[in-house]
């Protein structure tokens, strides 16, 4: 598309009152943005919904967006604008009932992006949730799944670095513009994603995080994904939100279990009593997607000899693998099983790591990292 075809694409979407709905009710009318903003206001009252307010509104806005500091911004910040005509533009967004009708981007969607897993929950999540949101999150990633979450603080964050852990993609959707990164402390989690994945928003540059944005954001998290597993939320709860959201776009719904006393798992158990698939393991998401959606794993069953031999370990290290799997493990209990001391064991996993073997998680828990094998 040409660079003044973008722009009429941009200012449409920067008049005030112009949602996701007007605006594509504006296209299917006229044509395309460029013949939105050359209509007469009586040729806007044409278009059935719009109301004479809003088109009060294009006519007197449309002359006075700022769109050459729309697009340096855009430049500067080194990101690209996909509208819904585009071919990039996410299938699985496409499809709901109220897809943006453009994108802001800063990295790069693929193809592969189509199989994507959202995973949300509490932005106070437990040492429990931490764990549990890496986890899945690094064994979806490993299977060639796509991870989206919103970057926000807790589940979030150790979604998109679970994804990132394993070197999987993941794609973070924000409620903000794309030249300011929110919350502020995952600036470098925000360059990470971008430089592997995508961060993306449907808001124009500038446009500062409010709370009432993120409902409008969290159909975006569950639209670009074939199912959203909740993870610790209180019983009102943006994850719950998102959940809703899902539900309405014809997409699966996972919940981990939690403590019944907890109040950051009332939310997650509330919604496995409304029938979301209760799920302890990553296998129970897989058997409801096509097989074709993800790779198969590296076999976990290795004989000893072989892991000996091929990656020369010694009777320690061997022992502290052995009693590490794909399920989450603390030092403590590699301890006790492998018959080490703790200090013994500390020192053998730095060297199961840096031999490719073993992940640390948050909270001293490790995994198995079979897809390096």
């Amino acid at each position: 598309m040409s660079t003044e075809g973008i722009k009429d694409w941009i200012i449409l979407n920067m008049i005030p009152g112009v949602g996701s709905s007007t605006f594509r009710r504006l296209i299917k009318f006229f044509g395309s943005p460029s013949l939105v903003l050359s209509a007469s206001l009586k040729e806007l009252a044409m278009v059935r919904g719009v109301t004479p307010a809003l088109c009060q509104s294009i006519v007197d806005n449309r002359d006075n967006i700022k769109i050459d500091e729309e697009l340096r911004l855009i430049e500067k910040y080194g990101c690209k604008i996909i509208t819904i005509e585009d071919q990039a533009y996410p299938q699985n967004l496409k499809a709901i009932y109220d897809p943006p009708p453009l994108l802001y981007v800063k990295g790069e969607l693929t193809n592969s992006d189509s199989n994507s897993i959202a995973i949300v929950g509490t932005r106070n999540a437990t040492t429990y949730g931490k764990t549990v949101a890496e986890n899945f999150s690094s064994q979806l990633a490993s299977r060639g799944i796509t991870i989206v979450s919103g970057l926000a603080h807790g589940v979030d964050t150790y979604a998109h670095k679970g994804a990132l852990s394993v070197g999987g993609r993941t794609i973070a959707v924000v409620g903000n513009g794309l030249d300011i990164v929110y919350p502020a402390e995952n600036a470098k989690l925000f360059d990470e994603i971008a430089n592997s994945g995508a961060v993306i928003s449907e808001l124009p540059m500038g446009t500062k995080p409010i709370r009432t944005m993120f409902p409008q954001r969290n159909r975006l998290i569950s639209g670009i994904s074939l199912g959203t597993i909740v993870i610790e939320a209180p019983r009102k709860s943006g994850a719950l939100i998102t959940a809703d959201l899902a539900l309405d776009q014809g997409r699966d719904v996972f919940a981990i279990p939690g403590q019944i006393f907890s109040e950051k798992s009332k939310g997650t158990n509330w919604l496995i009593k409304q029938g979301a698939k209760l799920v302890d393991s990553v296998d129970d998401i897989l058997e409801e997607l096509p097989s074709s959606s993800f790779q198969q794993p590296v076999e976990d069953n290795i004989k000893t000899e072989d892991m000996m031999i091929e990656y020369q370990l010694s009777q320690d290290e061997n022992a502290v693998w052995n009693v590490i799997g794909s399920s989450p493990i603390h030092i403590d209990d590699i301890s006790k099983r492998s018959n080490l001391p703790v200090f013994k064991v500390c020192s053998v996993l730095v060297m199961l790591e840096l031999k490719g073997l073993v992940q640390q998680l948050s909270g001293k828990m490790f995994i198995r990292k079979t897809a390096s094998l």
